[in-house]
């Protein structure tokens, strides 16, 4: 691996971060909102399927007795 100046480092830097193709506000809100509704959803999903799986074992569980 080459070696490089700290300096040449920094304005290589520069270069590729000017390539990037960043997300506009708008586009940044609009993401994070759904970012947030899909964990909600994934959160009520695993409750529920964890809630029935706790129930199936009790059940199991209440048969030995």
């Amino acid at each position: 691996m080459a070696k490089v100046s700290p300096g040449e480092f920094l304005r290589q830097v520069k270069v590729e971060t000017a390539k990037v193709s960043w997300p506009t506000r708008r586009e940044t809100m609009l993401t994070t909102v759904m970012v947030f509704i899909m964990a909600m959803l994934l959160g009520l999903f695993f409750f529920g399927v964890d809630s029935a799986f706790s129930a199936i074992v009790k059940a199991l569980l209440g048969l030995l007795n």
